[in-house]
């Protein structure tokens, strides 16, 4: 049996698809993002780059109070946690970050996973588990961890249509009325930018007695007068039975959560496997997560000049004619639709321009759907911009790519 030739063949397939994915070797700059050191594979000197990919949306990773709270609390309690959550793992930092978390949502309680993958994946299978004969209703765009979790536990699943209200209650209107229900869907959409109906969503929660489930990973800290999402600007987190979010995006660190009713987490707690047989996220995170949190909920500076930023640029290109998706979010995709001239785009930014954008090809969206996903932030100047724009304008010549209609 060849093993090796195997692995070989698998991977061949994905550089003849031109879909084969490689890391940068990038090392952030403290203070002085998005300006970040590149180490090239192929041994070319290393150089200083622009960054126009991170998640890292307000900066948040580089904020002072972050990083003072981190350096306090390594000095305090040291390194990692030291086990589970249930095992010697939930320190002060812990406990302290899931209330912030609870109170940023208006909810009961808040429980910390270590990562928002994890937390989507633990709680829908846990979901499905607890609720004998759960229907879950989940959107054709859901994140891969929701699909996931969904996967996981095993229940009936029904996919409606992207943000397809009318085919999200035909669906609903099919199912037993009996049976427990749940909605599972996303506020901003990574990819598109697009934001789901969500009061609409919850009318028909509440029409045909379901459970509302929302993914508030790409909005948490960047949407709402405290940060809470896209439900919070819209007054409407008391609809949502579970909201779900990241500490690895706009609060800067890493780490995920959900925030519902006491009891709700609880019995996540007390039945996900991905919870309680994994070490808890190290207290310097939580620590770090806990400022960033709290000053987000006081501070609407970054994400105000996040969106002027994000409005600035979509305008910008769309002058010029790419192809940029007018989104109503702080996503500005620039579609390609070809994965070899997107890996050629991308190459050439770094390598000419020394700017970092990522390929976004297959699986991460539909072939056919190729782009770059510019994530424009509060620390890019004027003059960054410029030097951005003027490179995808001549790229975009010298690859003969396809412009706005």
């Amino acid at each position: 049996m060849d093993y090796s030739g195997m692995f070989d063949e698998a991977i061949d397939a994905l550089k003849a698809e031109g879909r084969y994915r490689e890391f940068a070797n990038i090392r952030r700059k403290c203070g002085e993002f998005p300006v970040a050191r590149h180490y090239p594979a192929d041994g070319r000197p290393q150089c200083s780059v622009k960054v126009w990919c991170s998640n890292d949306y307000l900066g948040m990773g580089q904020n002072d109070l972050v990083l003072s709270a981190m350096h306090e609390a390594i000095d305090r309690v040291g390194a990692g946690s030291g086990g589970t959550r249930n095992i010697a793992g939930t320190t002060h930092y812990h406990v302290m970050l899931e209330k912030e978390l609870a109170d940023l949502h208006d909810k009961d309680a808040a429980l910390l996973f270590t990562s928002g993958y994890v937390a989507n994946d633990a709680s829908l299978s846990t979901l499905a588990k607890l609720l004998p004969g759960l229907i879950i209703f989940s959107d054709a765009k859901n994140h891969a961890s929701m699909i996931e979790g969904i996967r996981h536990g095993g229940c009936e699943k029904h996919i409606w249509r992207h943000s397809d209200l009318e085919h999200l209650e035909e669906l609903l209107a099919k199912a037993d009325p009996e049976r427990p229900k749940l909605i599972a869907f996303e506020s901003v959409y990574s990819m598109d930018g697009d934001i789901a109906p969500i009061d609409e969503i919850c009318d028909l929660a509440e029409k045909y007695n379901a459970l509302t489930y929302i993914d508030e990973v790409h909005a948490v800290g960047m949407y709402g007068p405290r940060g809470g999402g896209v439900a919070d600007r819209e007054g409407i987190m008391d609809r949502i039975d579970i909201i779900e979010g990241t500490l690895a995006k706009a609060f800067g660190l890493m780490g995920g959560y959900i925030a519902a009713n006491a009891n709700i987490c609880d019995a996540i707690r007390s039945y996900a496997s991905g919870f309680i047989f994994t070490t808890s996220i190290a207290p310097v995170i939580a620590a770090g997560a806990l400022a960033s949190v709290h000053h987000l909920k006081n501070s609407s500076v970054e994400r105000d000049r996040q969106q002027e930023r994000a409005a600035t640029l979509k305008k910008r290109l769309a002058d010029l004619g790419l192809p940029v998706v007018d989104t109503p979010s702080h996503i500005v995709p620039v579609m390609v639709g070809d994965p070899v001239k997107c890996k050629a785009l991308t190459d050439q930014l770094l390598n000419r321009y020394k700017i970092y954008v990522q390929p976004i090809n297959y699986p991460t969206v539909a072939v056919g759907t190729e782009r770059i996903r510019l994530t424009p932030g509060p620390m890019h100047s004027d003059e960054d911009m410029n030097a951005l724009v003027d490179a995808l304008s001549t790229l975009w010549a010298e690859l003969e790519l396809k412009r706005a209609a």
